[in-house]
């Protein structure tokens, strides 16, 4: 049979006519549409009752893959420099023990009161307040704010700050207020609070 007389006997088909019973006399044409819809039926299916769970699981385990990969990568990395972070660790422990070093215990808080006193006045300033306040506990320190207010000149204002900076004690100013004491004199008041630091050792 020529392409076309299939092409004309399947126009002349009338699917009401279709005997599944009797499907070995359907046309050529209408066999093959039939085997190929079988087909694809069984494709799709297979797909998706299991190829698809196979996809799913794929990606899956290459994440899985990944996230080793990556967690592999970084122990390599940590073991490759373990002596250098055992050499940094020794450095931040000697570093820690400079800084709480420089922590002044109970005892020598007045003389660093005295210090603070004696750099104001050798900054030419006039003192009118140093007041130590209460102590504020922290997890491993205690801030002890002191209360300082002096007046002189913009240039003596700012040797002691760069005076205070300069203690052999931590110590950090906060809350500067600086306004005009109302003279002709050029005078200013400054008043700012202290912080120094007390290591907590043991309570």
């Amino acid at each position: 049979m020529s392409l076309a007389d299939s092409l004309k006997s399947l126009k002349e088909f009338d699917v009401n006519d279709l005997d599944v019973n009797n499907a070995g006399i359907w046309p050529a044409p209408i066999k093959a549409i039939v085997v190929l819809i079988i087909f694809g039926l069984i494709m799709g299916g297979g797909y998706w009752f299991f190829v698809k769970d196979q996809y799913v699981q794929l990606d899956r385990v290459e994440k899985t893959e990944l996230d080793l990969r990556k967690n592999y990568e970084e122990k390599a990395y940590r073991v490759a420099n373990l002596e250098v972070f055992k050499g940094q660790m020794v450095e931040m422990e000697e570093t820690f023990g400079a800084l709480v070093r420089q922590l002044p215990s109970e005892t020598e808080v007045p003389g660093l009161l005295e210090d603070i006193t004696n750099t104001a006045l050798g900054s030419g300033l006039a003192l009118q307040e140093v007041k130590l306040q209460s102590e504020k506990k922290r997890d491993f320190y205690s801030e002890l704010p002191i209360n300082i207010r002096v007046s002189g000149s913009y240039h003596e204002l700012a040797s002691f700050v760069s005076s205070v900076a300069g203690l052999p004690r931590i110590v950090t100013l906060h809350d500067l207020t600086i306004k005009p004491t109302g003279g002709d004199d050029e005078q200013l008041d400054m008043q700012v609070v202290a912080r120094t630091y007390r290591y907590r050792a043991g309570e």
